[in-house]
């Protein structure tokens, strides 16, 4: 069978990633390494998951406010293990102006070197601490809970667009409290709204758990996950939401008078998403002819493409079609109108079907002359693209029909689309109980081999180390201990031989 992309997922997936976003009209490159220009129809998924997050976020109390781009070098350095984290991934401005080189070019203006580097924002714990350093006085100031819709630059050596990209975008919330636990319960409701998110709006299936040791953020104390599983049996760590006890507020001098007049240190947590899950959006739900965006993040759920041959009967159609897409909008689905596009480019209807296929539109309408006449429609289903003969599923049925069930349809294809990834996430992870059956089941040769869920002790220092290194000769590392596990089956860990606490999940990862 012949697939609108010139790559298949199974010829060689990492260049199916690569031509659904240059097919989808996702992104494209920027002329600076690692730096993407995202295109319209990427940027508007990334609008939709924006909002659709941030009234979730807004939704539990927090605020959104807006912090620098360029932190001081002296705030990073107050926090040992954060910029030990991060020191290789900065970008670091030091001069505030260029002069001509002489030889044609430009260059940094010795003169205007700053009096202290400033580092383009990797994340903003140091700054937003310091801040909050000001604004926590009382334990009346208290919870603060705030956060930002920013973009972010980490230096990374290999690149990959969406996924692991010099500049993203995302959101980091950040909050302080007066207690432990009540951080920790902070931490843990926000993974469980980007649990919710995940599977809700992006019907992508997610493991919520704890990482390791040597996976937690730089200076905290718990990191928390959300993993999902992609069509080749790759983890994509889709979310984190950090538990950074007293650390950041012992550094920032982040202390608040209690209500027995005493001092102490706030406990503060930071989390956050970023363009990222669009990467995992096509790699769970795209096929061998493009994307498939989930109804609740596309730009548009509907698009009416009228098929016209330069004829009189050619406005009939047009007036036809624009009738239809009003009819549309005034539909209600997954809590908002739908969102109904009618195309007109001058371009060849199957030039805008395949187009339209490609960016991975829910539902695709096509309308010629004699759809007109009959009163009919010609309806295309993203998530179920071709019949069982191999060719297009282009049903006709009657418009009315179409406007009566297309809400219904768009709640189906969201429902559907999250089911599948369910099942796939839930095949592709295996029980084992010793490391011979682990390094089997990654054997080299293997192909898609996902996940496998083991005993595990929880090692740390030396022993976590040797862990690591064992595993990661694999190309492997432990991706989270999911949580609500009620108890570990009786039974060694497979790494250490010492009785096991809980169960983890290891796989390879982006």
């Amino acid at each position: 069978m012949k697939h609108a992309l010139p790559v298949t997922r199974e010829a060689d997936f990492a260049a199916w990633y690569q031509s659904v976003i240059a097919e989808a009209d996702l992104a494209e490159e920027s002329g600076v390494r690692g730096c993407m220009v995202i295109r319209p129809w990427g940027y508007g998924i990334w609008e939709r998951i924006q909002r659709l997050l941030d009234d979730r976020i807004k939704a539990t109390g927090h605020e959104n406010c807006y912090f620098p781009l360029f932190i001081p070098l002296s705030y990073f350095e107050k926090e040992a293990e954060h910029v030990d984290g991060f020191a290789k991934e900065m970008a670091v401005v030091t001069h505030h102006r260029l002069v001509p080189d002489g030889k044609g070019g430009l260059m940094p203006d010795p003169t205007a070197k700053l009096e202290e580097p400033l580092v383009v924002r990797p994340t903003s714990e140091t700054v937003i601490g310091t801040a909050f350093s000001r604004w926590v006085q009382s334990w009346r100031d208290l919870p603060v809970l705030i956060n930002q819709w920013a973009n972010v630059v980490r230096w990374e050596m290999r690149t990959r667009m969406f996924l692991r990209t010099a500049e993203f975008l995302w959101q980091e919330g950040h909050t302080a409290h007066a207690s432990a636990e009540e951080a920790r319960e902070e931490t843990l409701k926000m993974l469980e709204v980007y649990r919710e998110f995940a599977e809700t709006c992006l019907a992508m299936h997610v493991v919520t758990g704890e990482k390791p040791e040597n996976e937690r953020f730089p200076g905290a104390v718990a990191t928390y996950s959300i993993e999902a599983m992609m069509q080749d049996g790759k983890a994509l760590q889709a979310g984190t939401s950090h538990f950074l006890g007293t650390n950041f507020a012992q550094a920032q001098n982040i202390r608040f008078q209690n209500a027995s007049g005493e001092l102490e240190l706030a406990n503060t947590t930071s989390w956050g998403v970023s363009t990222r899950m669009i990467g995992g959006v096509i790699m769970v739900h795209g096929d061998d002819d493009g994307l498939c965006v989930p109804p609740r993040i596309a730009p548009w759920q509907v698009v009416i493409v009228p098929m016209l041959r330069d004829q009189p009967e050619d406005q009939g159609i047009v007036d036809y079609c624009r009738d239809l897409q009003k009819q549309l909008g005034a539909l209600s689905t997954l809590g908002e109108p739908v969102r109904a596009l009618l195309d007109l480019k001058p371009a060849k209807a199957a030039t805008k079907r395949w187009s339209w296929v490609k960016k991975g539109a829910p539902i695709v309408i096509e309308v010629g002359g004699r759809d007109v006449a009959g009163g009919n429609v010609s309806v295309i289903r993203r998530d179920r693209l071709y019949r069982e003969d191999g060719k297009l599923d282009s049903r006709v049925m009657p418009r009315g029909e179409l406007v009566d069930t297309a809400a219904a349809l768009l709640a189906e294809i969201q429902a559907g689309l999250l089911a599948r990834s369910t099942e796939a996430l839930r095949a592709q992870i295996v029980p084992l109980d010793d490391w011979a059956a682990v390094e089997a089941h990654f054997a080299e040769g293997v192909k898609n081999p996902g996940w496998v869920d083991v005993r595990w002790s929880r090692p740390t220092g030396a022993g976590l180390d040797a862990v690591v290194e064992r595993i990661k000769a694999l190309k492997l590392t432990i991706r989270n201990a999911p949580l609500g596990q009620t108890g570990c089956d009786e039974g060694p860990c497979v790494f250490t031989g010492e009785p096991a606490v809980e169960r983890v999940l290891i796989g390879r990862a982006y």
